[in-house]
């Protein structure tokens, strides 16, 4: 019996002939319309401010000045390399905008890294707590919870800054009568309050952002808490697992990457914050809450100096940069479920 070589199968139609996973006139044509938008968006609104940000902090710029170049760069507004560059980091004490710059980033690096703990401390417990309690509370509070962060940062300044107004604000009132003396403290505006050597006025600040923000990560550990699947817990309390070891040795380790997210976040804006400074402490008392972001604001936009101040803000872009790829390293995780 023979057998006989079958012809293999022509191809035909439309594809015939064209590389498989290559794209027809259409199809190219498609994917650019609709790549275009997001292409123009990183362009424009990304990649031109940094790059114009990066040409700024070359030349002692400002608008004030009348410029010969491109966008007003040259003429009276020279070139002068790196030379912003060296001045942030001039530790002699001769500049004072050298000296304001580096106490504004120690500033800005404690409240980031009072937030990022307390942050965490507070929302994943309270997550764990709410998806324990009865399902039909559960809306509710989380509505409750989060209600603050589509709150207005101006307004929630505002408020706070009636709770502890040293005349008629709401903290006085209630330490003079847990106490029975006329208390009057400046929380915001008086130096010499301190606490483990932390100005108040920083800490006043650290409990508004932090009653505004908690709603945001507070979602998000809910939503990880309910993706955990249900028989990973079950078999921990079949093998005798109390509340205690199942969140120590169960949940804590599935939420890592979460606790990674959340952590890389919080410090992302915590390292933006501004509304609440500016409203608040305007950087007082005696720059004791003077953040980078609003020395930046000042520096831009008060004092004209555009030059200095995007020189500030690509150093606050490499500092969020380092900090991001530590973090990121350090709570990297490879469980998976």
């Amino acid at each position: 019996m023979s057998t006989e070589t079958l012809p293999r199968p022509r191809a035909t139609g439309p594809h015939r002939g064209r590389p498989r996973g290559a794209l027809d006139a259409p199809q190219r044509r498609f994917r650019r319309v609709v790549l275009a938008p997001a292409v123009l968006y990183l362009a424009l609104l990304t990649l031109l401010p940094l790059v114009w940000v990066v040409a700024m902090s070359l030349f002692n710029y400002s608008p004030r000045r009348e410029g010969a170049g491109i966008g007003g760069l040259g003429g009276d507004n020279p070139f002068v390399g790196l030379q912003n560059f060296q001045q942030l980091f001039d530790f002699s004490g001769q500049s004072q905008l050298a000296e304001t710059f580096q106490t504004s980033v120690k500033v800005t690096l404690i409240f980031a890294f009072i937030v990022l703990p307390l942050n965490l401390l507070i929302t994943l417990p309270l997550a764990v707590m709410i998806e324990s309690v009865a399902q039909r509370l559960r809306p509710l509070l989380r509505t409750v919870f989060f209600m603050p962060v589509l709150t207005s940062a101006v307004a929630v300044a505002v408020i706070w800054q009636y709770v502890l107004n040293p005349q008629y604000g709401l903290a006085n009132a209630v330490i003079t009568k847990l106490t029975g003396a006329t208390t009057v403290i400046s929380w915001l505006n008086d130096p010499s309050l301190t606490v483990l050597g932390i100005p108040v006025a920083l800490i006043a600040v650290t409990v508004a952002y932090l009653w505004m923000d908690i709603g945001y990560n507070l979602i998000i550990f809910i939503a990880a808490l309910q993706g955990i699947p249900k028989s990973l817990t079950e078999a921990a309390v079949l093998d005798g697992a109390n509340a205690y070891q199942r969140f120590r040795y169960v949940t804590l380790p599935l939420l890592k990457p979460t606790i990674m997210l959340t952590a890389v976040l919080t410090m992302i804006s915590s390292f933006q914050a501004f509304d609440l400074f500016q409203v608040m402490t305007l950087g007082g008392p005696d720059n004791q809450s003077r953040v980078l972001s609003l020395d930046i604001y000042e520096n831009a936009f008060r004092f004209q100096a555009m030059g200095w101040a995007a020189a500030e803000s690509l150093v606050l872009l490499g500092i969020v940069l380092l900090i991001t790829l530590i973090q990121s390293r350090m709570l990297r995780s490879k469980w998976t479920y």
